[in-house]
């Protein structure tokens, strides 16, 4: 069966078809990473998304809203609040695709910022699930919030230098 394909790959060589060795494009399809996968089977419209950034950023927003309605439980404040947050930033991938968004959160301009807010929402769901303690959930919670609003600022041209340098003078101590 072997030298029969080898035959029928000479022959077709002879009369100039190309000849695509069938391990070769295996090989090639498996070698595509999991982001180049996902980016190619999500070939959406403009409008598909717009209507997919619209439709997760107002459940998120409404997450992190409802989620104020469950303060005083910090599980149900926990989860929803994180799950709000984590839907708002997914939104972002369709305007501009998964993999790129992955590229950009993973910038060196950003990496820090990307790191401190995973950490805070990884933090604040021990923090509410697993320590089950209001305080610590608050705290987690509002480094959550802070980290979130850190790696928004690394997406604006010069605004966490600015940031930085008005809570350097508003907490000056010398005069």
């Amino acid at each position: 069966m072997d030298k029969m394909n080898q035959a029928f790959e000479k022959m077709k060589m002879m009369v100039g078809m190309e000849v695509e060795d069938e391990e070769r494009a295996a090989e090639e399809e498996s070698s595509l990473s999991f982001m180049e996968d996902l980016n190619r089977n999500c070939a959406l419209t403009t409008k598909q998304r717009f209507y997919g950034f619209a439709i997760c950023l107002s459940a998120g927003l409404t997450c992190t809203l409802l989620s104020m309605l469950v303060f005083f439980n910090p599980v149900k404040f926990g989860i929803t609040f994180t799950l709000g947050n984590l839907m708002a930033l997914g939104s972002t991938a369709f305007l501009i695709g998964p993999q790129r968004q992955v590229t950009m959160m993973l910038d060196p301009a950003r990496i820090y910022a990307t790191a401190l807010y995973l950490a805070s929402i990884i933090i604040a769901l021990f923090c509410a699930l697993y320590v089950r303690n209001k305080l610590l959930t608050l705290l987690a919670i509002i480094l959550e919030f802070s980290g979130l609003i850190w790696y928004s600022l690394s997406y604006i041209p010069f605004a966490r230098t600015m940031v930085s340098k008005v809570f350097y003078t508003c907490f000056d101590t010398e005069f």
